[in-house]
């Protein structure tokens, strides 16, 4: 179509990144939307939305749609996608636009069909679903065409997905819902536990990219002061947290995602993990980011581990790699 300004978007229980084809990440916000609860108006989305959460008036609801990689409330997604898209201004009069939208790999149908039925309520001309670890895989710069092995651990905010991929496809894979907000959760119980301090997610994540580490080695010892309300006493209070306890909070998720990881492995074929052997494993999302989980993962696994150049972005620039070539997708 002459006037089709296609579209590929991330939707990330974390974050939603579009991608319009020709021009590149045209957007990246929080998967966050606020609404009236009464009229059922949208208030905000994305950062705006994100900086309500915990401050609101009963009448103002702020939702996060996206849970584990998948649509948790549908008709807030919808609210979301909507308001999105009007802002980066992709539909018009003569454009509708074909939509490529990246989910977990192994979401049931049903899950599918929800991701689905989203996209189409914003206006699109036709939807698209990919493989979340395929896409990333592309987005990192990876070759996945010819019959090689190639690895990537795309770690997002509500799962982690694990890939082997040779031939222009996934060959063993594994998707768990272990990935950044847990991590979240297991700064927050920490303090709960250790400390009797109750924080929120925000300072959470703040601690996550302050001072947090999973590989002790090489990481000089780094405390961060926190605050938070006692559970005690109910009223405010501040701890001082070190690096070393942030690996402690940290150390039984990162151990489920090297188990997924090793599983995978052992499920390849002796050829594809020589290729592997060879050239390493690539990180990709924002879990990518957490300071030491390459060097963890290539003691572990002995194998190259190496983290993507913008992990971030990965999946986003993944799927404008893969609208170029929108025809020979296979529709599904």
């Amino acid at each position: 179509m002459l006037f089709s300004k296609d579209i590929g978007i991330d939707l990330g229980t974390a974050n939603v990144l579009i991608y319009e084809k020709g021009k590149g990440i045209v957007l990246e916000e929080p998967s966050v939307v606020a609404k009236n609860s009464q009229t059922g108006k949208v208030i905000a989305a994305g950062e705006e939305a994100r900086q309500m959460i915990g401050r609101t008036p009963g009448k103002i609801q702020v939702i996060k749609p996206m849970r584990d990689g998948v649509i948790a409330d549908i008709e807030a997604t919808e609210l979301m996608l909507k308001s999105f898209i009007s802002t980066v201004k992709i539909k018009g009069p003569l454009t509708k636009p074909s939509i490529l939208i990246c989910c977990p790999s192994n979401i049931t149908e049903v899950e599918k069909k929800a991701i689905r039925e989203a996209a189409e309520k914003t206006g699109a001309r036709e939807v698209i679903i990919e493989e979340e670890p395929k896409i990333a895989a592309l987005g990192a710069g990876m070759d996945i065409s010819k019959p090689s092995g190639n690895m990537v651990i795309d770690i997002g905010g509500g799962t982690t997905d694990i890939a082997v991929l040779s031939l222009g496809d996934i060959v063993t894979s594994s998707s768990i819902k272990v990935a950044g907000n847990r991590f979240d959760q297991d700064v927050v119980d920490y303090l709960k536990t250790s400390y009797k301090l109750l924080i929120g997610e925000r300072t959470a994540e703040d601690i996550k990219f302050g001072v947090a580490t999973v590989y002790l080695k090489d990481k000089e010892e780094e405390s961060l002061q926190v605050r938070g309300r006692d559970l005690v006493s109910g009223l405010p209070k501040t701890v001082t947290i070190t690096s070393t306890e942030i690996e402690e909070a940290l150390r039984e998720s990162v151990r489920i995602i090297l188990h997924a990881t090793k599983n995978v492995l052992e499920q390849t074929p002796p050829e594809l993990a020589a290729d592997i052997m060879d050239k390493g494993i690539v990180l990709t999302g924002g879990g990518a980011l957490l300071h030491g989980l390459d060097r963890l993962f290539a003691e572990e696994l002995n194998v190259p581990v190496f983290v993507a150049d913008n992990p971030l972005h990965c999946v986003a620039v993944g799927t404008g790699m893969m609208l170029d070539h929108i025809d020979r997708i296979n529709r599904r």
